[in-house]
């Protein structure tokens, strides 16, 4: 009988592992880390499973409680997370591409990663890539105060409860929070609205205009204002022009034949992009995951994550011999 109300209490929190996963995301700005932080959660709640009291509050509430201070704990004397824009001033298309590798980079959160809750939608919604760059510019308590009431949806007392504070002092942060976030722009409103309705069928677009190599055809689809990010590189661009310009060298420098594959990341339809391997003819090697941002029909930013590595995240192979890769469902 114990095995068994063990193995039940295992299933419960393990329902409750995506959940926590995009949480601790949103804290930490990693997805390596906010895996290892699901891990102490659901450790500290086998522990403490005897002081867990269901009248008190949701399962879903405590575990929350547990991986916010879990959060807070690992959060203690680290630096940021940004993305290139919260480093330096917009360069010009042709600066040097050279990684900063001393920077502890924004990573991209993998959607498959969330399984199923209950709240997919929400916790999508919450994933937005400016949102979770945005509260990286907060102090943490800030941070946590902000994403327990404004994505998790807490009340006022409960989050008072997880962070050991009270009402006044969490309504107070949450003051703070929304005045940095909204000078930032209006990334608390993705939290509210939903996605561009053509975001797909814009990204879809760039994605054959790519593999095309067709400049005339991936500048028709960005907004003026565009701005592209190139994670781990600090250059940033801004500007439809220097966009163009860009992707005239990455084209000069690694030619045609790149293939992108559709992927769900943050919430949005994303590309992973494989460059043409120069050695191997034919081929084509991972090179970079690609997040969108799309408004009335247009790309208003592209981050782009060159970073191989990630391919094994999204479940997509490092290299695709003498093929392109099979299309993934976004």
């Amino acid at each position: 009988m114990a095995e068994a109300t063990a193995q039940d209490r295992d299933d419960r929190y393990e329902a409750y592992r995506g959940d926590l996963l995009a949480h601790c995301y949103r804290m930490l700005g990693s997805v390596d880390e906010a895996e290892d932080l699901v891990q102490e959660t659901l450790l500290r709640a086998w522990r403490a499973a005897d002081r867990y009291d269901p009248e008190l509050s949701s399962l879903r509430t405590w575990l929350h409680r547990i991986a916010t201070n879990a959060c807070l704990t690992a959060l203690a004397g680290r630096a940021r997370r940004p993305l290139p824009s919260g480093l330096n001033p917009a360069g010009e298309p042709s600066a040097p591409l050279t990684p900063r590798l001393d920077v502890p980079w924004l990573q991209p959160f993998p959607d498959a990663r969330l399984g199923d809750p209950a709240d997919a939608v929400q916790q999508r919604t919450g994933l937005r890539l400016a949102l979770v760059a945005a509260l990286q510019l907060l102090p943490a308590r800030q941070r946590a105060a902000l994403v327990l009431r404004e994505v998790l949806q807490l009340s006022a007392v409960e989050v008072a409860q997880a962070l050991d504070s009270s009402v006044a002092s969490v309504n107070s942060s949450l003051q703070r929070a929304r005045a940095t976030l909204r000078a930032a722009g209006p990334v608390l409103d993705e939290l509210r609205e939903p996605a561009d309705p053509d975001e797909r069928a814009v990204v879809e677009r760039y994605l054959v205009a790519f593999e095309a190599a067709d400049l005339a055809g991936l500048t028709r689809l960005l907004s003026d204002d565009v701005v592209l990010e190139m994670p781990p590189v600090a250059l940033w661009l801004v500007g439809k022009t220097h966009y163009r310009r860009f992707l005239e060298r990455v084209f000069a420098m690694r030619s045609a034949g790149w293939r992108l594959v559709p992927v769900r990341a943050n919430g949005t339809t994303a590309l992973a992009a494989y460059a043409p391997d120069p050695e191997a003819a034919g081929s084509v090697r991972a090179h970079s995951i690609q997040l969108f941002s799309v408004q009335d029909g247009l790309i208003r930013c592209c981050v782009t994550f060159v970073d191989p590595t990630m391919f094994d995240r999204f479940g997509l192979p490092a290299t695709i011999a003498g093929h392109a890769p099979e299309l993934v469902p976004a």
